[in-house]
């Protein structure tokens, strides 16, 4: 669990798991023209596939597996979250790393933490992409930028928090994208891998 070199999240892994044990898995499977090589894939809650999300923005895969792809509204009723207090402990990530909801301390104050992705200004090219003004439909409409929130590219800071008082790196779900980290600071661990025996 050491802070290092920043890793993409791949289709095929899960970001990490909350503790009741559903997988945080934030990519979809589905990609613009069906074409996973396309360079674009759709968000999975902007609504323009339909991927059946219920009130915990959490579906069924196929396969069976329910998963989260954005904050776990039951699980953080159920935990007590407040917005004016420091998000109790959700999960922890692939490589080791805690993960909370929304909430965290920013100056020595509880804070609602906030995103530093937006939307690309514009419109996208068009040729082998899809064409148009970006609009959050698919992923690669986002772009980071460093200081336009609080947390960084993988949606993680420093905290203090009542599990680490002595503070830790965390990521945080946020209400806006990335809602779940997309990325790594730390080396995931192989059994967030799909498919392992």
């Amino acid at each position: 669990m050491t802070k290092g070199t920043v890793t993409p999240l791949r289709t095929g892994w899960n970001f990490g798991v909350s503790l009741n044990g559903i997988a945080f898995d934030p990519l979809a499977a589905e990609f613009w023209h069906g074409d996973p090589n396309s360079g674009w894939s759709y968000n999975a809650l902007v609504g323009s596939i339909f991927l059946g999300l219920d009130a915990n923005y959490a579906h069924v895969q196929p396969n069976g597996k329910y998963h989260y792809h954005g904050v776990p509204t039951g699980l953080i009723e159920l935990l007590e979250w407040s917005a004016s207090e420091h998000s109790p402990l959700v999960g922890y990530a692939a490589d080791g790393f805690p993960i909370y909801a929304m909430t965290g301390a920013v100056d020595g104050k509880e804070t609602e933490m906030e995103s530093s992705y937006r939307l690309k200004p514009g419109n996208s090219p068009g040729g082998r992409e899809p064409n148009g003004r970006y609009d959050g439909t698919f992923n690669e409409d986002y772009e980071y930028v460093e200081g336009q929130g609080h947390l960084d590219q993988c949606n993680g800071t420093v905290t203090v928090s009542a599990e680490y008082p002595n503070g830790t790196y965390a990521y945080f779900l946020t209400q806006d994208y990335p809602f779940v980290p997309r990325c790594f600071m730390g080396t995931p661990d192989q059994s967030f891998k799909f498919g392992r025996g």
